[in-house]
């Protein structure tokens, strides 16, 4: 098990959030190579109708209505707990992301015109904002005995639900990362506030390899396939493997930032 001081992780996690995301802003929208790798990433992978059909019905249930389910789920679990301060940090976390995407998206970032036909932003996704605001909300309100469990349905959650976006053709991966990282800022912030131990136990991050992993697997088994067939299966994989493993660290990261319960 590692230790830190309670100030320190977030701290850290807030300022590595923030430079990740100016970072990958700088790289995705503002300098051609990175828009033509970004929207050839999006590109590898396809699906069957059918397939197509399925992802969007799981995309179709990611709503306003969702998160207002996931605030009231986590203020009632926070305040049974006797934790008014985590009742209130898990709204602030899910709306403070929220809004901050769609202000980053529709008000604050534009993408830089190269000829390429990319100009319209569509960086940080919303599907993957809520989603992975809802899952950094229950992991940071839920009792430290259900972390493991929380941490491994979560980044299967994330994962399914970033990956079909890119899959669906709606986004692209830096979209997908862009989510995460306002998420974990958010989370960071809210937690800077909240006094408490924190630590990241082997179980977590293993469950949410296993999580992310198993989303991914369920993506094949639905019809997510390379979009030129055998040709492209290792673009494709890597493509996945990608999206998985930044869900897997965001999912640990939200472990480790997230307080334990008191000793």
């Amino acid at each position: 098990m590692i230790r830190r001081r309670a100030s320190v992780v977030p701290i850290a996690a807030l300022f590595a959030g923030v430079a990740s995301l100016l970072l990958l802003v700088q790289f995705a929208l503002w300098s051609q190579r990175g828009q033509i790798w970004d929207q050839s990433a999006m590109t590898t992978v396809g699906a069957s109708r059918e397939a197509h059909l399925t992802l969007l019905s799981v995309l179709g249930r990611v709503s306003i209505g969702m998160i207002g389910a996931v605030l009231i789920v986590c203020a009632v679990g926070a305040l049974l707990r006797g934790r008014v301060d985590l009742a209130l940090g898990a709204v602030v976390l899910v709306t403070g992301a929220n809004v901050t995407t769609q202000l980053l998206k529709h008000q604050i970032l534009d993408r830089s015109d190269f000829g390429l036909g990319l100009a319209n932003n569509s960086l940080p996704s919303g599907h993957t904002t809520v989603v992975a605001s809802a899952v950094a909300a229950i992991i940071l309100v839920a009792p430290e005995l259900l972390r493991s469990v929380l941490a491994l349905a979560g980044a299967a959650a994330v994962t399914m639900t970033g990956a079909s976006t890119v899959v669906a053709g709606w986004h692209r991966p830096a979209d997908v990362i862009a989510a995460l990282l306002v998420a974990l800022i958010w989370l960071s912030v809210v937690t800077v506030a909240i006094d408490g131990r924190r630590a990241l136990t082997q179980g977590d991050s293993i469950a949410a390899l296993i999580g992310a992993g198993l989303a991914g697997t369920a993506l094949v088994a639905v019809g997510v396939r390379p979009i030129t067939g055998w040709d492209g299966l290792f673009d494709a994989a890597a493509v996945l493997g990608a999206l998985a493993a930044g869900t897997a660290g965001y999912v640990a990261a939200t472990c480790l930032v997230a307080p334990r319960d008191q000793p």
